[in-house]
């Protein structure tokens, strides 16, 4: 009897050891910081700087894009938010997408959520200061410094 006892327990082992090296690591949620300044007439580009706080530790980026559609004016934008789906730091570089609408007169404010192709995603919220109305597809991509 108790060798069927140490064998039912050396298998519930060997299955719970097998799910565990199956199932994907958790992914983490990163604290994000980004202030963005654009401006255009038609098509808009603009640029800025960022940091990710993950697992305590800061990793700085910059932010580049642009819109084609509606657009007319500059702004500067300070969102924060948080990064979602994050495995490793890397994660959050690549391209994002983005369709919608905004606007500022002197100040406002705006925010956007984003998904790049390794399944990270940015929510982001925040002021936004100029004179700017804009409703278009825009494009940006984030790299690591």
């Amino acid at each position: 009897m108790r060798n069927y006892g140490m064998r039912f327990l050396g298998a519930i082992l060997v299955v719970m050891f097998v799910c565990g090296a199956a199932w994907p690591s958790r992914a983490d949620t990163g604290a994000v910081r980004v202030v963005f300044t654009k401006g255009g007439f038609i098509v808009g580009v603009g640029g800025g700087r960022g940091v990710m706080v993950c697992k305590g530790k800061r990793y700085p980026f910059s932010v580049s894009g642009m819109s084609v559609g509606f657009t007319i004016g500059a702004s500067t934008s300070q969102f924060s938010g948080h990064a979602l789906n994050v495995r490793s730091p890397s994660d959050i570089e690549g391209s994002y997408a983005a369709l919608g609408a905004s606007g500022a007169v002197a100040a406002g404010a705006g925010g956007v959520q984003l998904q790049n192709g390794k399944g990270v995603i940015l929510q982001l919220a925040g002021p936004k200061v100029g004179v700017e109305l804009s409703a278009a597809v825009a494009g940006v991509t984030v790299r690591l410094e």
